[in-house]
């Protein structure tokens, strides 16, 4: 099929190899845009048939998009190095009739694990990641990357998402996208008052338990909610921080 994966990567030596072969199962040219890594991830690429192009970090979005116009192809999958096609992803996209079809991109259902631990608390957590270039792309505004276009269509499939390898790297990860969350708010004008810590931090809670059932998926469920509660309460707190600074 003609069809380019789109990679990004920094130090990513244990997830590449797998990655890849994920997706050269659909696709027939596959793009690693590297942030400079220090490790063998653009060895292995290469040796895996990967084009590799260097590319200091843009930011998320950003990042993503630099690699479209460096494909060969139309349609672009993209993917990150900690992610796998589904068996039922890869049959659906070989279902795809991509010269025909009236949609400008597809999306899939993500699965989101912690170590070996399914987070059904996250599923079906939709992402959009196979698009025609010349009819959209990814956002390059700040923030997590998004393809922006009106004419999705959601497949019955899935993309699993090797997220982190255990709650401790969860805990430590979650700072960064913590720090970034308030300065990307507090950069587009942004304000928060004393109260928003607390009521962001307990309406994330109680979205995670009750609305969307994580009370009742085990263990995983709450630590989960809590982390997560946790986070959005920092990040309305640091706002708050800024702002005292300015």
């Amino acid at each position: 099929m003609k069809i380019t994966a789109n990679i990004i990567t920094l130090n990513e030596e244990r997830n590449i190899e797998a990655v890849i072969k994920s997706v050269q199962e659909v696709c027939n040219e596959v793009l690693v845009i590297d942030s400079l890594s220090s490790d063998r991830t653009c060895e292995i690429a290469e040796s895996l048939g990967a084009k590799v192009i260097k590319q200091p970090y843009l930011g998320d979005g950003p990042q993503k998009a630099f690699g479209a116009p460096l494909a060969k192809n139309e349609w672009i999958l993209s993917i990150d190095a900690d992610e796998r096609l589904d068996a039922n992803a890869v049959e659906a996209i070989k279902n795809l009739d991509l010269n025909a079809t009236p949609y400008e991109a597809f999306s899939f259902a993500r699965k989101t694990y912690v170590g070996k631990a399914f987070i059904k608390l996250w599923y079906p957590d939709r992402v959009t990641r196979l698009y025609n270039k010349s009819k959209c792309g990814f956002s390059t505004a700040g923030g997590h990357a998004r393809v922006k276009t009106q004419k999705v269509k959601d497949l019955d499939a899935d993309m699993l998402h090797f997220s982190y390898e255990d709650y401790a790297q969860m805990v430590k990860t979650s700072h960064k996208f913590i720090t970034r969350g308030a300065k990307i708010a507090h950069d587009e004008g942004k304000r928060a008052s004393v109260f928003d810590p607390f009521l962001h931090g307990v309406g994330a809670l109680f979205k995670a338990l009750i609305l969307k059932g994580g009370a009742f998926h085990g263990v995983n469920g709450w630590n989960v909610a809590v982390i997560s509660a946790f986070s959005s309460y920092m990040k309305y707190a640091l706002m708050l921080e800024m702002q005292e600074n300015e």
